[in-house]
């Protein structure tokens, strides 16, 4: 098995264990949405509360962690849909902003988050074992 790959499966086998999922579930500062499709779980969002970058000068944020529709899915704009609730939900909360990262060469994301408002407000590294993807970081007023 080639280096890369024995990387990102310990990177999966510690960060999308069966343990780990399930103690981010529990945790009241993280708030998940899950979309079915019939009783096929075909996309999901995570959003985690209180959470600040520190490109961010607002400190009243919150960090869309994940957003990931299946493939097959896309074109039904499953992912608008539920960018829609999960801005809907950090109002309610009363955050004043959201942020998130997304990889540079995420086009389709890229293109997603933009018409959304976000604004790239820098780039961290993202490694995983000793490969590094780069990310950009992106925000939202509220």
């Amino acid at each position: 098995m080639y280096r890369r790959q024995k990387n990102l499966l310990e990177f999966y086998n510690t960060y999308y264990s069966v343990s780990k999922i399930r103690e981010e579930l529990n945790d009241t500062e993280n708030i998940f949405w899950i979309v079915f499709s019939d009783e096929l779980p075909i996309g999901f969002a995570k959003l985690s509360l209180n959470i600040t970058n520190e490109k961010l000068e607002d400190k009243n944020s919150c960090k869309l962690q994940r957003l990931y529709i299946l493939n097959d899915f896309i074109a039904l704009k499953i992912g608008s849909q539920l960018q829609d609730l999960i801005l809907e939900k950090t109002i309610e909360l009363n955050f004043t902003s959201i942020w998130l990262t997304a990889y540079y060469k995420n086009t389709k994301g890229l293109r997603f988050y933009d018409r959304y408002g976000f604004k790239q407000i820098g780039s961290i590294d993202f490694y995983v074992g000793e490969t590094n993807y780069e990310n950009l970081v992106f925000a939202k007023k509220l």
